[in-house]
């Protein structure tokens, strides 16, 4: 009776399933430290805070911003904010007016 070699097929499974575990453990790496993976949680928590902490105060700038021009509207425009507009941007005051300069 002739034995036949079963070592061939067995290097064969062998380095495919190396291959696989290989795989695998680089899927479970990616998953803990990748880009998207576990790790970078904290980092997107903390970069979501900056970032609303950021849209708050733009958005309360803009709002400032928006009463002024709704202030300046040539068809009903605020005359205190108009004069102050005035005396700042081209010094002008009225002649019974004394101009105190603040230093800071």
């Amino acid at each position: 009776m002739v034995k036949k070699r079963g070592t061939p097929r067995l290097a064969r499974e062998d380095i495919m399933q190396g291959f696989a575990l290989c795989c695998l453990m680089v899927m479970g790496a990616l998953a803990i430290a990748g880009p998207s993976g576990l790790l970078a949680w904290g980092e997107s928590r903390h970069q979501l805070a900056e970032r609303q902490a950021r849209i708050r105060q733009l958005t309360l700038e803009r709002d400032h911003l928006q009463n002024r021009v709704n202030l300046l509207d040539p068809r009903h425009a605020d005359p205190d904010l108009a004069g102050e507009l005035l005396r700042s941007n081209l010094n002008v005051v009225h002649p019974d007016e004394m101009v105190m300069p603040l230093r800071r």
